[in-house]
């Protein structure tokens, strides 16, 4: 099994405004008030953005990559709300996209979208509500929200080859800004809410994971957790993570919230991304956090022994992001996430190598 693994996909805000059908774009956020603002940015610092650009255009090279590799199933995290209505939590930063836009998700091939972050309900319950039907009506599979908890908690069931399936938990912490009162509740829709990362906690995400399971299923969590920025990694983050292996049997891990890639770790043979970084957002010409290339993100490829469902190796596909697009990341560009890379993934005593095109590998 091939699975294509995003990080952070942000279509909302600028993005949504030069795609053909974009929101209203009044923000309420303390120093911009129109999400248009955020293309003047962009276009200040790499030069003219279309507008009314085709669906496909924010994924650029990334989709003929994407494509070459045949993934089995393509997942991501959505972070953003699916609506043109809505009322704006009061959290200071709002992403949405509109529904009529929603094609550039699936322009993509996107197989599963995860909901369990902190920007899926930026424009209250009732956007939350239409991101489930919109996301329903194109015929994307969802994880990590619902119209109450038991559908928050339920995966996404994803069929490679009839009798294979994948499963997809999704969960939301408090780390990576999510409000508690997003949980979805027994008739409330909201956010698969993690509270903390204690023994009971991983027993309950066990116990959710055993209900569904059938032979031979493979178990993806991916979970929302943590800072935008730094390579530290919480010790509770590892013993979750371990847990989730070693107790739970889950298959990989699959975290974001950090605006820029972390570490991976291979624990039982099965993989950890601690923070696959942001793979498309509105940040381009926003400074302050240069030290960790923003502009830099991995399209990750998880290949896994469909016997054993142990990892047999990632590959990572450096892209900078310019003009809201997706590009083959320069020469020097590559390196410098090839050493990063490396550098974080050696703390663990696992090589990243480098290929061709600045491609890089870890095997298990």
């Amino acid at each position: 099994m091939r699975l294509f693994l995003g990080g952070d996909v942000m279509t909302g805000r600028g993005i949504d405004q030069v795609m053909p059908h974009p929101c209203d774009p009044v923000l309420y956020e303390p120093h911009l008030r129109s999400a248009r603002s955020y293309v003047d940015l962009a276009e200040r610092r790499s030069g003219a953005i279309p507008r009314a650009a085709p669906f496909d255009y924010v994924w650029g090279d990334a989709l003929d990559e994407i494509d070459r590799r045949e993934p089995d199933l393509r997942i991501i995290n959505l972070e953003t709300s699916v609506t043109a209505d809505g009322m704006p939590e009061p959290k200071g930063i709002n992403y949405r996209m509109h529904p009529d836009n929603l094609h550039c998700i699936v322009a993509a091939g996107i197989d599963c979208c995860v909901l369990a972050n902190n920007h899926a309900a930026d424009w209250g319950l009732s956007g939350l509500k239409e991101t489930l039907l919109a996301l329903q009506r194109a015929r994307l599979a969802t994880a990590g929200a619902g119209l109450d908890a038991d559908a928050a908690n339920r995966p996404a069931v994803l069929e490679t080859v009839p009798g294979r399936r994948l499963l997809v938990f999704a969960f939301a912490c408090p780390s990576s800004g999510v409000p508690a009162n997003w949980a979805a509740g027994k008739e409330r829709p909201g956010i698969n809410f993690l509270a903390d990362f204690s023994e009971d906690a991983l027993a309950a995400v066990a116990d959710g994971i055993d209900e569904w399971r059938q032979p031979d299923d493979t178990v993806l969590v991916s979970i929302h957790w943590g800072s935008n920025w730094g390579y530290e990694l919480p010790p509770e983050h590892r013993r979750f993570a371990h847990g989730l292996i070693d107790g739970a049997r889950v298959d990989v891990v699959h975290g974001h919230s950090s605006h820029h890639p972390l570490a991976i770790e291979i624990h039982a043979d099965r993989p950890i991304l601690y923070g696959c970084g942001d793979f498309i957002n509105d940040y381009e010409g926003i400074g302050g956090q240069e030290r960790f290339r923003p502009d830099l993100t991995l399209a990750y490829f998880v290949d896994l022994d469909d016997q054993s469902h142990r990892l047999r190796r990632i590959e990572m596909v450096p892209f900078r992001l310019q003009k809201f697009r997706l590009v083959r990341a320069s020469d020097e560009e590559a390196a410098w996430l090839g050493q990063t890379m490396k550098r974080e993934c050696a703390r663990f005593g696992h090589h990243v190598a480098a290929g061709e095109k600045g491609t890089l590998t870890l095997s298990g």
